[in-house]
């Protein structure tokens, strides 16, 4: 019996992928009814705007998944990365696993992979922004909403919102006593159980205490030469709660939430030369189930992350004020095998390579207050102000995989972060078809870095065991500071009671970065500020009686010394530039059609072209025959001037059909969905090798839900990557032709019980 189970930030099997209209399970048996009555699709309503509207007139690009149709997407143990290629312009990865998941919007994200890198796309849970890329990893459970803003999002969100928003509301305590309770089994003994019940505590008070526990055995075999082990890696414990208490009287209103998660496993397997020379084809023979390496009995990955936040409402009649309080903590250490083989093989393998990245010490404090108006006439407005503060501690390890894992070099990264910010925003009829909204935000950005590299002795107790006690090598600090006026200005017009027409130039800025993994390298980098301003113009549509809904977006942008990060190269390391310019521009479609009463179907479509615009801009590249650059190299540096973004696929498209049927008082169901996304540069430069290629999945879900009493059913069976299509979806290039895959075919069945 294993005595820890690991746990990998593996990917969450994407179970049920639908949308707005694609929704089963207990109370979507009463909302289809419903729909079949009215013969129209439900109104989705969204707090984009920090306002609750209808998501067809809001003059942004957003989309919205909620309730018991978002369990479809999360279910069958899927982590965070769910929603990759399930929404237009929106892709998700990680070179960890299941934790630190970076986001992409319409091409722009950060393939850093430091514990205090920064993203271009925020995460907002609950009203509180989540920073960190270990923050982002909470797993989804008991979700009421997800809204997926895209475009620049600064004036109400704040600083690092250039590419877009991603925001998950959870399910609020109510009055009402309900709950429910799931529980999947699949492949490679996969169990997801999550579970929820909330009610009346007093007439005042109502609360609600929500689950997950998910669990995977360990499934992947080593076959390094002396390493030999079974079922060493692939597996993962992740427990997660929330507790939420809501008091309401009169007009105020108080919620305080808090959740916390603990996960044990290992992170995703580097797979040395997995990719062919001279093509980005896996090598022949590959199987994902086998790996070569000499370090991974020492590998593993543990997360721990807790926080509380505390929302307070009045509503003055003509305005509500509102306060959010918030604070985040989070720990982790992921140690793995990076060269991702051994000595002597498979193919050639440079120098090993085993790190370890820790993060012992995270704290993140913020507070927004704001009032808003409830005015009835033409005029209404709110205003705020933001404070983040925010405080880092990274410790680095490297080891001698030749001296069995001795630890040989430690460095130890401190960063604080403290920002704040006014902001306003303006919503003004003209007239009854015509409304504008104009925003404005003030941010103040300053960190401070310091990095210190210590000399490790062969005896630790020459340092007392403490390594911070050790002889300093070098020390290093840097800082950086910006203030920026983020604006955006839109209208929308409506064109009859079914289409509605809008425009919106935003601007907003990321902050100044600084980045100083000196493991293995002297320098700390810095990248200033980076700042976007973009055009859209869209159409919000319900069509066909209400049978079907049409939204389209057409948008270019134009971004001004773009933050890039040059990831690998010569080194296991991580530097910050700028380049001078970067231009992107596309489409996307977002539709959703009710075919016939049993019947539904989704369809989206994004289409996102990138281009790094500056001449003088290079990057070091490894030099070796098997990889092959097709960018300009000098002097093994890469001139990277036109290339597009890594991670920044052109197409991305999702299909689902659900059909349902009532039979014997129940109601049977099956559904199935399809997502597309298109190549991808895994980095910087432009490789035959790191081109990934296209990919598509295809899930398929099918089931039968009926009630009794107080009490919902549904019972149903899965499949996640039906067809089994396996291929790299990341590399490591400082050492060889390493590889990351994406998760094979996954099967399970699931129960549920949704009680009131």
């Amino acid at each position: 019996m294993k005595a820890m189970k690991r746990s990998t930030l593996a990917t969450l099997i994407n179970a049920t992928l639908f949308s707005a209209v694609a929704g089963t399970s207990f109370s979507s048996i009463a909302e289809e009814a419903t729909a079949e009555k009215t013969n129209q699709l439900e109104v989705i309503q969204i707090t984009a705007r920090k306002r609750v509207e209808n998501a067809q007139e809001v003059p942004v690009a957003v989309s919205a998944l909620q309730g018991d149709k978002l369990d479809a997407y999360s279910s069958a143990g899927m982590d965070i990365r769910f929603m990759n290629a399930k929404i237009p312009s929106l892709s998700i990865e990680s070179s960890y696993g299941r934790t630190f998941p970076r986001f992409y919007v319409r091409g722009l994200g950060n393939t850093d992979f430091d514990l205090n890198a920064s993203q271009p796309v925020s995460l907002v849970v609950d009203d509180v922004v989540q920073e960190n890329a270990i923050l982002k990893g909470f797993p989804v459970f008991d979700v009421a909403r997800v809204e997926v803003l895209r475009g620049p999002q600064g004036t109400l969100f704040g600083r690092n919102t250039p590419a877009g928003l991603v925001k998950f509301d959870t399910v609020k305590p109510s009055q009402e006593f309900d709950g429910f309770s799931s529980v999947s089994y699949g492949t490679n003994n996969a169990i997801d159980f999550r579970g929820a019940v909330g009610g009346g505590l007093t007439d005042n008070l109502s609360a609600r205490v929500s689950v997950l526990w998910q669990d995977k055995d360990d499934y992947i075999d080593n076959r390094a030469p002396g390493f030999e082990q079974d079922d060493i890696l692939g597996g993962y414990t992740d427990r997660a709660a929330r507790i939420q208490f809501l008091y309401e009287k009169d007009d105020f209103s108080a919620l305080l939430n808090y959740h916390v998660r603990n996960m044990e496993g290992t992170p995703i397997p580097f797979r040395a030369n997995a990719i062919k020379a001279g093509s980005n084809d896996l090598v022949d023979g590959f199987k994902d189930d086998v790996v070569y390496h000499d370090a991974a009995a020492r590998e593993f990955q543990r997360v721990d992350a807790e926080g509380v936040s505390l929302k307070l409402e009045y509503d003055l009649e003509a305005h509500t004020i509102t306060s959010i309080t918030g604070w985040e903590s989070a720990k982790v250490n992921s140690r793995g095998d990076i060269d991702g083989g051994y000595v002597g093989g498979p193919g050639i393998i440079p120098f090993p390579s085993e790190s370890e990245s820790g993060l012992p010490k995270h704290d993140q404090y913020t507070q927004e207050l704001r009032i808003s108006s409830n005015f009835v006439g033409d005029f209404n407005y709110q205003t705020g102000l933001f404070y983040f503060d925010e405080s880092v501690s990274i410790d680095n390890f490297g080891y001698n995989t030749l001296a069995g894992g001795a630890l040989n070099g430690y460095v130890n990264q401190q960063q604080d972060t403290k920002a704040w910010a006014v902001f306003g925003t303006v919503d003004y009829t003209l007239t009854d078809d015509l409304k504008l909204t104009a925003g404005l935000r003030y941010s103040d950005d300053d960190k401070d870095f310091v990095a210190v590299r210590k000399i490790v002795p062969a005896d630790l107790n020459e340092c007392n065991n403490d390594l911070m006690q050790c002889q300093t090598d070098i020390t290093r600090t840097e800082d950086a500071s910006d203030d920026h006026i983020s604006w955006d200005i839109s209208a929308s017009y409506k064109l009859n009671d079914d289409v509605n027409l809008y425009a919106r130039v935003a601007n907003t800025f990321r902050a100044p970065s600084i980045q100083g993994r000196i493991t293995f390298a002297d320098e700390v980098t810095k990248a200033d500020s980076e700042t976007v301003t973009s055009y859209e113009m869209g159409v919000k549509s319900d069509v066909l009686d209400g049978r079907g809904r049409v939204n389209a977006t057409v948008f270019y942008f134009n971004m001004d010394d773009q933050q890039l990060t040059a990831v690998g190269g010569t080194a296991n390391t991580t530097r910050l530039l700028n380049a001078d310019k970067t231009t992107g521009y596309g489409f996307e479609l977002d539709t959703e059609w009710m075919l016939t009463d049993e019947l539904n179907a989704t369809f989206n479509l994004s289409y996102n072209n990138t281009e790094l615009k500056d001449k003088n801009v290079s990057i070091a590249v490894p030099q070796r025959p098997s990889l092959t650059i097709t960018d300009p190299v000098v002097d093994g540096k890469a001139f990277i001037d036109g290339n597009s973004l890594p991670h920044a696929p052109e197409w991305i498209s999702n299909l689902t059909l659900r059909y349902s049927k009532e039979l014997a008082g129940g109601e049977f169901f099956t559904y199935a969905d399809v997502s597309y996304r298109s190549e991808i540069n895994y980095f910087l430069y432009e490789s035959v090798e790191f081109e990934g290629k296209s990919l598509t999945e295809v899930g398929l879900r099918s089931g039968y839900a009926w009630s009794e009493g107080d009490y919902e059913y549904e019972a149903a069976v899965f499949a996640r990557n039906l067809f089994d299509e396996q291929q790299a979806i990341g590399a490591i290039d400082f050492n060889n032709n390493t590889a990351m895959v994406n998760e094979g075919r996954f099967v399970g069945v699931e129960f549920k019980v949704k009680f009131f």
